[in-house]
């Protein structure tokens, strides 16, 4: 009997789940699921929000606590000195110069603009699941028998179904890539490695309950480019290799990450780097411009903040990517809290209690945004590039633009960032005068502050 149960549920997952994930198409299954809890949310929202609750239900939590003005430096000192007269010649310093240091520090203290970044995003409504319930406690009996049923049907229906689906897409991955790999190089071995790929990760995303809205499928990445997009979770490249394939980029790995990277690689000319050599940026560079050189390659899909975020923001795109002078494909992906947390917080969970978690989640809604193409343009550097590009995705994706450095989740504020706002300062002190003299006051103040 138990031999025949197992058959009986591997036929049903391949027969209902698989065969159509492999071809992209669906049964209606997967609407009919996210349809329904649709409905049970929102009916678990009316029911919280008619409680009495001593809880204000805010907007969003990406607002804040402190609502920071936009303007720069200059134009904060600007309104607070605007009550004294500037003199005739020369800068100045007035003592109301501190309020704006003693505000700026205090905000930081309160809360920064970096640490919040990496920490899961607040929900407007309990979304019934018990990682998002901090905030709300016992209100019905009936939200109290749907949040029990709900643990029934996440943790030994779907979770189950999720784990198997999981397997069975991961194992086809690395027996699929491996056969195609042995094939000598052609038309054929190409077409079957994509569709290998695809056919994988289709699976994968279906043992997640994934929903994903493809928008604007015109400007999808084309061989000889690279495609850059915001990160949140690892699962981002199975969200995008839902709908395309592409050559990945990263450090080689041991352990199971080792064997998917080694299979995958005998039938996609994948850009795997030794440790030693990721410390190379010239082999890097070089190895990704023969890439991008060959227009019959895959484009490579890179993340260029170097971390994953939350998904209330962009943080600061790394420049390698940008010096290569390849066409950019701009992608924004925006997850769907509301159905269960896609962030990574690698700092808290492993990767392996990450993924538990997602697949105990209810399922993984998100929007996926193919921005036209971009290109350098004449006098622009790849910094100046790579902000630009951040700043079309952050507003396609309705996320905050922000400049900080994503590394410094775990490291601290560079020296010569802070020497760069000393001597902005500096200068609106010295004003018109000499480089001279300027450049003796910054070097003063920069022995006073170091």
């Amino acid at each position: 009997w138990p031999f025949l149960d197992l058959v009986v549920w591997l036929y049903l997952i391949i027969s209902l789940i698989m065969i159509p994930a492999m071809f992209g198409f669906s049964l209606g299954i997967s609407e009919t699921y996210m349809t329904i809890l649709m409905k049970i949310l929102e009916w678990a929202t009316v029911k919280i929000q008619k409680a009495n609750l001593d809880v204000e239900l805010k907007a969003s939590a990406s607002n804040g606590l402190i609502q920071r003005e936009d303007g720069s430096m200059e134009k904060e000192l600007g309104e607070l000195r605007r009550s004294r007269p500037k003199p005739p010649v020369g800068g100045d310093f007035t003592l109301s110069d501190c309020f704006y240091f003693s505000r700026k520090g205090i905000e930081s203290i309160v809360e920064d603009e970096v640490t919040q970044r990496f920490t899961s995003e607040e929900l407007v409504s309990w979304n019934l699941l018990t990682r998002t319930n901090n905030d709300f406690q016992y209100i019905s009996v009936k939200l109290t028998l749907v949040y029990g049923l709900g643990i029934f049907v996440r943790y030994c229906i779907l979770a189950p179904l999720r784990l198997t689906l999981a397997l069975i897409g991961l194992s086809w991955l690395v027996i699929g890539t491996s056969t195609v790999g042995l094939l000598p190089n052609s038309r054929i071995k190409s077409w079957l490695s994509e569709w290998v790929h695809v056919m994988c990760y289709r699976i994968c995303a279906r043992g997640l309950s994934a929903a994903i809205c493809y928008h604007n499928r015109e400007n999808k990445p084309k061989k000889g480019g690279i495609c850059v997009a915001n990160h949140t979770s690892p699962i981002d490249i199975v969200i995008l290799c839902n709908d395309s394939c592409y050559a990945m980029v990263g450090q080689i790995h041991g352990g199971l990450m080792g064997i998917l990277q080694r299979a995958m690689v005998r039938s996609c000319p994948h850009v795997w780097f030794e440790r030693a050599e990721m410390k190379d940026r010239h082999l890097v560079t070089k190895r990704l411009k023969d890439h991008v050189n060959d227009k019959t390659k895959l484009p490579i899909l890179i993340f260029p903040e170097g971390t994953c975020v939350n998904n209330t923001s962009v943080m600061m795109f790394k420049k390698g990517s940008f010096e290569i002078g390849a066409t950019i494909y701009p992608v924004a992906i925006k997850y769907d809290p509301k159905f269960g947390d896609a962030f990574w917080n690698s700092s808290k969970y492993s990767m392996v209690s990450y993924l538990l978690r997602m697949m105990t989640s209810w399922a993984l809604v998100c929007n996926v945004w193919y921005l036209p193409a971009m290109h350098q343009q004449e006098g622009e550097d790849a910094v100046q590039f790579a902000n630009r590009v951040k700043s079309v995705i952050a507003h396609q994706g309705g996320l905050i633009d922000l400049q900080w450095d994503g590394g410094l989740k775990r490291a601290k504020v560079k020296e010569t960032f802070k020497e760069q706002q000393q001597k902005k300062y500096s200068s609106m002190v010295v004003g018109d005068d000499s480089s001279s003299n300027r450049h003796e006051v910054w070097r003063v103040w920069h022995l006073n502050n170091p």
